[in-house]
């Protein structure tokens, strides 16, 4: 399990004193437990099914890298390389435990293929695709990007 793997990696970082990739394997852990607490009302409440873990743990990794990327952009635009390179680092270490992407060909074939199998016929379509397509291939897919490729397939 995703989670397990992560736990792992700050115990190892943790024996080796290494103090940057134990930070941010720790922020990534605080992260899990928001979550969790996030969505603890909504299991008791049993309005909602609890996300597979591996599911919950990569979208909460997804956000994570997607805030270091806008993070590192705004800072070298400030002039902040120093912070910049730090976000870099935690960035690095977040994209160690997501899944590996899809590339945008790979993407483009899931997405004919969901139109095709939906019989999706134009921009009213949309929601329904994009739906299908982040049930099938959620954990391996950058949404942002994907939907702009959906839009671009059926528009």
């Amino acid at each position: 399990m995703l989670r397990d793997t992560i736990k792992a990696a700050q115990i190892t970082a943790m024996k080796a004193g290494d103090k940057p990739r134990l930070a941010a394997v720790r922020l990534i852990l605080a992260k899990l437990k928001d979550k969790d607490i996030e969505l603890r009302p909504s299991i008791a409440s049993g309005a909602a099914a609890l996300p597979d873990d591996d599911v919950l743990v990569t979208d909460v990794l997804q956000k994570m890298a997607k805030q270091r990327r806008e993070s590192i952009t705004m800072f070298v635009q400030g002039g902040r390389q120093e912070l910049a390179d730090i976000e870099q680092a935690e960035l690095a270490v977040i994209e160690e435990f997501m899944p590996i992407q899809m590339g945008e060909d790979e993407t483009r074939a899931a997405i004919a293929a969901i139109i095709a199998e939906l019989g999706a016929a134009g921009m009213k379509d949309m929601g329904k695709v994009v739906g299908a397509l982040k049930a099938q291939h959620g954990t391996q897919l950058d949404m942002g990007k994907a939907s702009g490729l959906v839009k671009a397939a059926l528009g």
